[in-house]
């Protein structure tokens, strides 16, 4: 069998056997994979002047992924993170294809030797108590989209779901009564138990009741009763962000998504004592050492810690380096 045949055979077999069958990887994962390698194929037919079907693997060497990788970022405009996880997913079909394919164990080899990129981790963007509550008093809640977008973001605000969790969620995972709970679905296939305050609890109760529905059905469908994609999310998040902004400045200058209402929800949890290892879990992260970006974007807490010093009353001047070779270094 030609190497033209085998790359779109081994991709096929990446994808059913291996990622599907084999590592049982999620939905959002196939479909994270199934972009890029779209992205990737379509870059080849630009390029090469070959369709997809035509490729072999001799032509996506690592001096073609380098260059789409150049691409993504300079010409599509995605980010290092973006970039990275391109390369994942490309590095992880070279990775299955070594063993299948002696021949192109070099050539696979090249493409696992690329690295990825370092990237500045900036602070993570959170709304403050008053941006919270500009942004819940936007949707127009005379209408049936205006309740279940306050409903959608009372939930998000306070439960700190991701947005593939709040997009996935179904009548039968929400629990009212004492101790009234959501049951989500998250990274790595785990699920964990979110416990809902009061106002959440009573609004989702008067959002359900209206709503209707099997045990099945999205709890915050689209109009047509599917599920929301990340994109109309998005896309609700920003019509309500719009109205928000004339009663709270503030917010406009602030890049607010829905990944922002998680963080928002972590630090109203730091603000009111709960400690990192309880938040971890709430959150569903992997480590405890995951919640110290939010120490680090608290502004509060650093400025607490700082009331708890004692100033010196040690003059200050300027230090002056004693000999010649401390003050060149001290110039570089």
């Amino acid at each position: 069998m030609s190497a033209t045949a085998d790359f779109a055979r081994l991709l096929a077999l990446f994808f059913s056997k291996y990622l599907m069958q084999q590592r049982q990887v999620s939905p959002h994962t196939i479909a994270s994979y199934r972009d890029t390698f779209r992205l990737l194929v379509n870059r080849a037919n630009q390029v090469l002047g070959k369709p997809p079907q035509d490729l072999s693997f001799e032509e996506i060497d690592a001096d073609f992924i380098g260059d789409f990788l150049d691409h993504l970022e300079q010409e599509r405009g995605n980010d290092v993170r973006t970039r990275n996880a391109r390369l994942a997913a490309i590095r992880s079909l070279f990775a299955y294809v070594a063993p299948h394919e002696p021949c192109l164990t070099g050539l696979a080899q090249r493409v696992l030797a690329i690295p990825t990129k370092r990237y500045v981790r900036r602070e993570v963007d959170f709304l403050n108590r008053e941006e919270s509550e500009a942004l819940l008093r936007a949707p127009d809640r005379t209408d049936w989209v205006g309740r279940r977008d306050h409903s959608l973001i009372l939930v998000a605000l306070q439960t700190g779901m991701r947005s593939s969790e709040i997009i996935t969620l179904r009548r039968e995972d929400v629990r009212f009564g004492d101790g009234a709970h959501v049951r989500c679905h998250g990274k790595g296939r785990k699920e964990r138990c979110i416990p809902l305050r009061r106002d959440s609890a009573a609004a989702l109760r008067a959002w359900l009741k209206e709503r209707g529905g099997a045990p099945y059905d999205p709890v915050f469908p689209n109009q047509r009763g599917k599920p929301l994609t990340h994109d109309s999310l998005a896309y609700l998040l920003a019509r309500n962000l719009t109205v928000a902004r004339t009663a709270c400045p503030s917010l406009t200058q602030k890049r607010v998504t829905p990944h922002t209402l998680r963080h928002s929800a972590a630090m109203e949890l730091l603000h009111n004592g709960v400690d990192r290892a309880t938040i971890a879990l709430w959150l569903g992260h992997e480590s405890v050492e995951t919640t110290y970006i939010y120490l680090h974007a608290d502004l509060k807490l650093k400025e607490r810690a700082m009331a708890r010093t004692t100033p010196t009353d040690i003059p200050m001047r300027r230090y002056e380096p004693e000999d010649q070779v401390l003050a060149f270094l001290n110039s570089l």
